[in-house]
């Protein structure tokens, strides 16, 4: 990307991650302007952004990725495009897959569309998820997923990740389009919607509720502070190579139950508030990203994703933020989902 001032536009800005990088982009980039596009579903909060709505340097545009003219309107005037919008939970694509590829695969096309139509775009980040290369071993810790692993998802939610990362490369050797996909880690922090692991159990810990753990709890997950993961995601923005995959991790590996024994910990609590629970269908047993290529060629590396510190500032934000995740909670009581530990 070559403009000084740019413009880019941000699918699900509202999400979890997608909002950590709004806020991460307007405090990093004072002359860069975003444009927000997401479709408010159940995980899209717009209270995550409420503070940033008067900086004339945000817009806000509620549409859906798959919607060919609102993608066309909103892509216009931008520079880069960065492609957080997804459904994203292993548990809800397992109950029903039809919105994953819905949503996934074909929102993804369109938007890959809608910039071979734009003249303007320097840029695409198609932003994936390490799940798309399968499962490690529990007994070979030095393996890890590089760049060139082949890909062997194993659930719904991971295969429609698969598919629309396959489609932006695609699109780059058929069409020359700027094209760089990313794959991270497990993500933790502040705004995360609270079926996922870490601020499930936080908020019910909160409330005084055992926290659901699967199977054995011997599940291995590398962990990456979603700040991490936004200035990652910014530098391969700014400088990755077109046609390239770069691997995001957190070089913070730890089981489910090691996970789970920590946040008790942190937050004075024993290990009878532990429910095992039935384990998840398919549920891999080892994730671990070599995140070498990135740091190589980029000079990225994680700074913020170390524990206990960065656990412990992850609860304290779930603690000081209940009118924000409380009206979320309530809504997925109402519907529960059977999540719990891992992604």
């Amino acid at each position: 990307m070559s403009s000084p001032a740019r413009r880019i536009l941000v699918t699900g800005g509202c999400g979890f991650i997608g909002s950590n990088f709004v806020r991460f982009v307007l405090s990093q980039r004072r002359d860069w302007r975003v444009v927000n596009l997401d479709a408010l579903t159940y995980a899209g909060n717009p209270e995550s952004l409420r503070d940033i709505e008067p900086d004339d340097r945000y817009t806000f545009i509620h549409g859906d990725i798959r919607d060919r003219q609102t993608v066309r309107g909103a892509i216009q005037g931008c520079d880069g495009v960065v492609h957080f919008a997804a459904e994203s939970h292993v548990d809800r694509s397992i109950m029903d897959s039809s919105p994953f590829i819905s949503t996934n695969v074909q929102g993804t096309q369109v938007l890959l569309d809608a910039c071979r139509e734009s003249s303007g775009v320097e840029r695409f980040v198609q932003v994936g998820t390490d799940e798309v290369y399968g499962e490690l071993p529990l007994d070979r810790p030095e393996l890890k997923f590089t760049e060139g692993s082949p890909l062997s998802p194993h659930s719904p939610y991971s295969a429609s990740k698969a598919g629309a990362d396959l489609l932006a490369l695609a699109y780059h050797h058929t069409y020359g389009l700027p094209v760089v996909v990313t794959r991270c880690s497990n993500n933790f922090g502040p705004r995360q919607y609270p079926e996922k692991v870490i601020p499930l159990f936080v908020t019910n810990l909160m409330d005084g509720e055992k926290v659901p753990l699967y199977g054995d709890g011997k599940n291995v997950r590398d962990w990456l502070h979603v700040i991490d993961h936004c200035e990652a995601v910014l530098a391969v923005l700014e400088r990755g190579r077109a046609g390239q995959v770069y691997n995001i991790g957190g070089n913070n590996e730890r089981a489910n139950i090691d996970l789970t024994r920590t946040i008790l910990d942190l937050m004075g609590m024993g290990e009878e508030m532990i429910e095992p629970v039935e384990d998840r269908l398919g549920h891999d047993r080892r994730y671990a990203i070599d995140a070498s290529k990135i740091k190589a060629e980029l000079g990225w590396e994680p700074t913020r994703s170390a524990w206990p510190a960065a656990l412990a500032e992850t609860i304290g934000w779930y603690r000081g933020h209940e009118t924000w995740w409380r009206p979320l909670k309530a809504r997925l009581a109402a519907a529960p989902v059977r999540g719990a530990a891992g992604h």
